[in-house]
């Protein structure tokens, strides 16, 4: 669809204007973002929120050194995504370096359990007889699985980042930023940055304690663990504020260092990414999809035992496994989205006015259910409107399940809980953020679900809402062109949601196009009508109907600018998130 490119307005300077040297390029697209003081900049490890604010941390932190120092057994209880991965992988590692022994964890494999601490887990997990279970990434809802802990002996501690409901569960300490009475003031950590948080907080207690002189035991340097922090916080899309810039700023230098667990580095070799250039979108988009794939088509405990690993050599295996698993994920995906294509072609012709719903709701009993996330984002990016992709549940089909992706202006979880109080017992259950969500319910609702969820998006959104936007940091004069403006861009960050990587945008003269690997479009471009000043560009997944297109000799682009290394050399190319042909 044709997006409208919108530039951000420019924010004038305030009187803490930046001391350090930064050009007045990146000092727009600083203020543009909130950032207008050297202070806003700085990522070292003193400038990080301390846990102090931290609602349930003093209790959660005795419960965990009791049971260090009593040698009690502990369950880590994860979730199914990079995020829940990588926050189980902090936890036992963090754990056992503070010379806990007996700590195992246990990850509810998504199509037999669901999501989070439900009693059918409980059950699982106490065969293995734990005295505690310790939730990363998940259990603010779990009111009856904390409840069936409970009625066993077992207490819970649940660290979670999640929005609560009204109702929290009974469990013994409850840390996190997002429950209601927390003045943690970062709001935004992701689960592996709430066990973070908690397991730096149980160092501090047993050093209290004299626990690791007592045993002769080294205090772990949480920092060792950063790496991981950055991983489960990018892939998690959760916002970059200050604090969660500082935990990925800080992952990153350890892992461009190669000071990084065996399994990050053997993820990104297989991914073909340099460590020494690696930035926060290669987390994203190359590693997080990896070691998710685990997940959404098989056992995330693959993305656990990768990190765990302390040989490279395993190590490599396990990221070679889970990078053709996540082959077959994209061709799942891939299969999965045309056939949603389809539909919505049928369901624009079969309608009145040739137009499709305002919340897009997309059923198939064939469609993998751990692929429907990745679906809804496709559908939701290419249509601009909120999108909920559903599957079965269960072999009868009776049960199915939806993962919901959202776009600026609607706050997917506040639009579920409109939909369950406007229609009661319409929906089994249901939890998330602003931009993402999962729900279930039984397959004879999806009908009324479907309607139900519309009219709710139409309440909440305007027509103005569904016109897809690019913000640009506006247009680069011609000596920006350069490595040196690119590079200072590219260390500038890290990029991420809500603080995103500057976009400009600009119009080009086509010099040459042609078609790269499957459907990606290679361009030569000028910067005038005279051919005088050339620079590459490249769009990712374009439209094989629309180009090549050789009647083309000037487009609008949005784009970011990079530095392209080949064969040693370097050179400017442009990102293209955006071309329109003129």
């Amino acid at each position: 669809m044709q997006k409208l490119i919108v530039r951000r307005e420019e924010v004038e300077s305030s009187a803490t204007a930046f001391d350090s040297p930064i050009s007045p390029l990146l000092q727009r697209v600083y203020r543009s973002r909130g950032v207008d003081s050297d202070a806003a900049l700085e990522k070292t490890l003193q400038q990080l929120t301390p846990p102090t604010q931290l609602k349930g941390l003093t209790e959660a932190v005795a419960i965990l050194a009791d049971a260090v120092e009593k040698q009690e057994r502990v369950l880590i209880v994860g979730d199914f995504d990079a995020d829940g991965a990588t926050s189980s992988a902090l936890g036992m590692l963090a754990l056992k370096a503070m010379g806990l022994q007996q700590i195992d964890y246990l990850v509810p494999n998504r199509f037999d359990f669901g999501y989070g601490l439900t009693p059918e887990i409980v059950a699982v997990a106490a065969e293995r007889k734990p005295d505690l279970i310790v939730t990363v990434d998940n259990g603010i809802s779990s009111i009856e699985g904390v409840d069936a802990a409970n009625a066993l002996g077992i207490r819970v501690v649940v660290t979670d980042h999640h929005l609560p409901g009204n109702e929290t569960p009974a469990a013994a300490a409850i840390i996190n930023p997002n429950q209601h009475g927390c003045d943690f003031p970062s709001k935004n950590l992701a689960g592996v940055g709430v066990i973070f948080y908690v397991m730096s907080a149980l160092r501090g207690e047993l050093r209290k304690r004299g626990w690791f002189e007592a045993q002769g035991i080294a205090e772990p340097n949480m920092a060792n663990y950063l790496d991981i922090v950055a991983l489960g916080t990018v892939a998690d899309v959760v916002p970059l504020d200050h604090n969660n810039r500082i935990l990925v700023h800080q992952g990153l230098q350890r892992i461009r260092a190669g000071r990084a667990r065996p399994g990050i580095l053997a993820l990104l070799d297989v991914a073909g990414r340099q460590r020494h250039r690696l930035v926060a979108s290669d987390l994203g988009f190359t590693v997080g999809p990896r070691l998710n794939a685990a997940g959404r088509l098989d056992d995330m405990s693959l993305g656990i035992e990768c990190l765990l690993c302390e040989s490279p050599d395993i190590a490599r295996e396990m990221a070679i496994e889970l990078d053709d698993l996540n082959r077959d994920r994209r061709a799942i995906e891939s299969s999965m989205q045309q056939e949603a294509l389809v539909s919505l072609d049928k369901l624009q012709l079969d309608s009145a006015e040739g137009d499709m719903p305002w919340g897009l709701c997309l059923y198939d009993s064939q469609w993998h259910q751990g692929v429907i996330g990745i679906l809804a984002s496709r559908i939701k990016d290419k249509f601009h409107r909120p999108v909920i992709a559903f599957a079965n549940a269960d072999d009868e089909g009776k049960e199915i399940k939806g993962s919901a992706r959202s776009i600026a202006g609607l706050h997917i979880r506040d639009a579920l809980d409109a939909v369950a109080t406007a229609n009661p017992g319409l929906l089994s259950k249901f939890g998330g953020h602003a931009m993402a969500a999962g729900m279930s319910f039984p397959r004879e609702n999806f009908a009324a679900f479907q309607v139900a969820f519309d009219k709710v998006v139409r309440d909440m959104l305007t027509e103005n809402d569904l016109q897809a936007q690019i913000l640009s940091d506006g247009a680069l004069d011609l000596h920006e062109f350069s490595i040196p403006v690119a590079q200072e861009l590219r260390d500038a960050g890290p990029w991420g949601q809500h603080f995103p990587e500057p976009v400009f945008d600009g119009e080009f003269f086509v010099v040459q196009q042609r078609i790269v690997g499957e459907k990606h479009l290679k361009l030569v471009l000028s910067l005038d009508n005279q051919g005088r000043q050339l620079v590459d560009a490249i769009a990712f997944n374009i439209d094989l109907a629309q180009w090549p297109n050789n009647q083309v000799e000037k487009v609008r682009l949005a784009y970011r600018l990079d530095v392209n290394e080949f064969r040693g050399q370097q050179s400017v190319q442009l990102m293209v998130e955006y071309i329109e042909a003129l």
